[in-house]
């Protein structure tokens, strides 16, 4: 099988060759290819060429158009600070929805008008070029998220009390720019796309089931009918949402490590693909290749199958280059 080939047969409920190895990579990528992350984060042909040489270096199934979260907030108009090595963000205090009335004004930017949107697309594109027989990722923001970035996290935390409606006439905006944004990505050649949405994890399950779940529901659909696989990714501690997250009808769940694999077993269901989830500092970066093994061996015995190796976020930088390896060995090595 090729890599690819690999990930599709256990997204869609056959048995593999192999397990596949999907692990998120975005600073240690960069690193291994020596790339300053402002570079990584605004040069298409940087992250690119970062993810080709880190999948061959570790034996990935796939790359991915992953860098950062405020992608879509930048061509919004959001303030957006820049770092030599880290990660943009957001200004702090200056959020573009800081007056919730001007969300009546928006408009969505175009994901092809050279912002950073298209970078990504670009990315896309690039990786369709020249990633053979990997699987290519692709990456939005989920609507809680995206909202979180546009009118900031604390405001958008008070607005589910205070002015649900606004919540929602914001997650209709959000959900709408994500799906141009996944649409275009598509286009140019993507087979998975990555749904980051990790402000959903601080809301409860109530409040989950009434506001995030429809519009994550509507995200998952929408991205299905355009022919290409979705990847839910929501960082931290989901172990209250599981079975929600597991009727969205994603093909592939991520798990931080705050939410046992087996629960989340139990919870989906027989035929929900997992991925994850050992602790990606304590038990990743800090571990030695015996404990790693043994972390990734225990989370695939609760997993069961459908299963895909990863850890329970993005890999740290600064992860001992053998740890990594001791998961692809994992992975090549262990019965799917």
């Amino acid at each position: 099988m090729t890599p690819r080939e690999r990930i599709e047969a256990v997204l869609a409920g056959r048995k593999p060759d192999l397990l596949p190895w999907m692990p998120i990579t975005m600073m240690f990528a960069a690193d291994h290819a020596g790339v300053p992350y402002r570079r990584y984060v605004t040069d298409h042909r940087a992250l690119v060429e970062a993810q080709l040489r880190t999948a061959e270096s570790y034996g990935f199934d796939h790359v991915s158009c992953i860098s950062d979260p405020v992608r879509e907030a930048a061509d919004c108009g959001a303030r957006v600070r820049f770092f030599d090595d880290t990660p943009p963000a957001p200004e702090e205090g200056v959020a573009l929805l800081a007056d919730k009335t001007a969300l009546a004004g928006f408009r969505k930017p175009d994901p092809l008008g050279g912002g950073r949107m298209t970078d990504r697309v670009n990315a896309a594109a690039l990786f369709r070029e020249r990633a053979g027989g990997l699987l290519v990722e692709g990456w939005i923001e989920g609507p809680c998220a995206e909202a979180a970035d546009l009118r900031g996290i604390n405001d958008l935390m008070t607005d589910f009390y205070e002015d649900a409606q606004f919540v929602r006439d914001l997650f209709e905006f959000t959900t709408a720019l994500e799906l141009d944004f996944a649409r275009a990505q598509v286009a140019a050649g993507v087979g998975i796309m990555g749904v980051g949405d990790a402000a959903a994890s601080l809301v409860g399950p109530k409040l989950y089931e009434e506001f995030v779940w429809p519009f994550e529901k509507r995200m998952v659909d929408a991205l299905h009918a355009m022919g290409v696989r979705v990847r839910l990714h929501i960082c931290g501690n989901t172990r209250p949402l599981l079975a929600l997250m597991g009727n969205l009808g994603a093909d592939l769940v991520d798990l931080d490590y705050l939410s046992p694999m087996g629960e989340a077993r139990a919870a989906m269901g027989p035929g929900q693909a997992l991925l994850g989830n050992l602790d990606p500092v304590r038990e990743l970066k800090a571990g030695t290749p015996a404990s790693v093994t043994a972390a990734i061996a225990r989370c695939h015995r609760e997993a069961g199958f459908p299963y895909v190796v990863g850890a329970g976020c993005e890999v740290p930088r600064g992860t001992p280059p053998e740890n990594l390896l001791a998961l692809r060995d994992y992975a090549r090595g262990v019965a799917p």
